[in-house]
């Protein structure tokens, strides 16, 4: 699918540096020829060398490359261009040109995005969650609109890997979650699902969760297993539940009044890229999960768990509360969206 066939002509302009150096020339106003150099920004979410930071050092550099050196783009992580809702604002406002928006923080942006929260929709085979991501009309297309209705145009999504727990006892049963306070984002279709388990999610700070498991105020918490080991929350847990619950998804965003704005040339170039790049998104983090998890047991003590699939099917059973307050949130256009995703994933996994 053409992306930019999906973007809307919408008003705002985009700045960039031209061939003659002079920064704050607006695109529109610039005379693109071989020899136009340009400027941009990217933010993401998270820290050095954590996932999307490499990834975003990675995008840079084949846009660099495929170029022939006319493109630059120079890398923000969270905090240096203000925390993940205010770098989608930015974007959404032209402040910077390309943004990774992951649907936890920007649920409230696009609320249909929170299908990504949803527990155990996607494949466990992380080959067939690369082909529904890749190939699916639901989020390709349906789902893109919505973004771009917010003046968001996602180039691909893609994810970070699943999401597993970590506790200070066992958690193999939904009975296990009874009264546990369980740290998740503040997203309505997360805390209704462990809210289903028996649970008492309690949404927090990711800066505050580390302290919090150590004091006891949370007793337990979700994430992807490299965000586990950087953010060292195995030093204070006992415990490694491998729920592959759900994914942490993530989407490659560029700003649609500045797309628009680029000769064709260009904006092929960034398509190519955003392509090349999906590949290459699930060998990141299955290289950094899979370092992570080595870390882990070499630096601690913590027990690794493996789900069965009869343990994972008692927790898909009651997961299905998430999807009835999903339906409530997003309207029926949004369980159209929902509907349609279900039914490519279960085409591709019958494959």
């Amino acid at each position: 699918m053409k992306k930019k066939a999906l973007v809307a002509t919408l008003a705002g302009l985009c700045m960039v540096v031209g061939a003659t150096g002079c920064a704050g020339v607006r695109t529109g106003e610039m005379v693109h020829n071989e020899n136009t150099v340009y400027e941009w920004r990217m933010v993401h979410e998270e820290y050095t060398n954590d996932m999307q930071d490499v990834y975003c050092k990675e995008f840079a550099e084949l846009l660099h490359e495929k170029s022939d050196g006319r493109i630059n783009l120079q890398i923000y992580q969270v905090g240096q261009i203000g925390n993940a809702l205010q770098g989608c604002e930015i974007l959404q406002n032209g402040g910077v040109e390309f943004a990774m928006i992951s649907p936890g923080n920007t649920g409230t942006v696009v609320p249909e995005n929170q299908l990504f929260s949803l527990h155990f929709l996607f494949p466990q085979d992380m080959d067939k969650t690369q082909k529904v991501l890749k190939e699916s009309v639901a989020l390709n297309e349906m789902l893109a609109e919505k973004y771009l209705e917010k003046n968001i145009m996602p180039l691909s999504f893609w994810t970070e890997g699943a999401m597993q727990w970590t506790a200070n006892k066992p958690l193999t049963s939904p009975e296990d979650f009874e009264g546990l306070k369980f740290r998740t984002m503040q997203s309505p279709m997360i805390l209704a699902a462990y809210e289903a388990y028996g649970a008492n999610p309690t949404p927090m700070s990711y800066t505050e969760v580390y302290s919090g498991l150590q004091l006891n105020m949370i007793e337990g918490q979700e994430n992807p297993i490299s965000a586990i080991h950087t953010s060292k929350f195995h030093e204070v847990q006992d415990y490694l539940i491998e729920a592959n619950s759900n994914l942490y998804i993530t989407a490659t965003c560029v700003n649609p009044d500045f797309f628009n704005s680029l000769p064709e040339d260009i904006q092929q170039i960034i398509l190519d890229t955003a392509e090349e790049m999906i590949p290459r998104s699930f060998e990141i983090q299955k290289e950094i999960n899979g370092a992570a998890l080595g870390k882990i047991q070499a630096e601690s003590d913590i027990e690794v768990i493996q789900l069965t699939d009869e343990q994972r099917a008692a927790f898909e059973e009651k997961a299905i509360a998430g999807y009835e307050v999903y339906e409530q949130v997003v309207g029926p256009e949004g369980k159209e969206i929902l509907d349609t995703l279900r039914a490519e994933i279960e085409a591709i996994e019958a494959e």
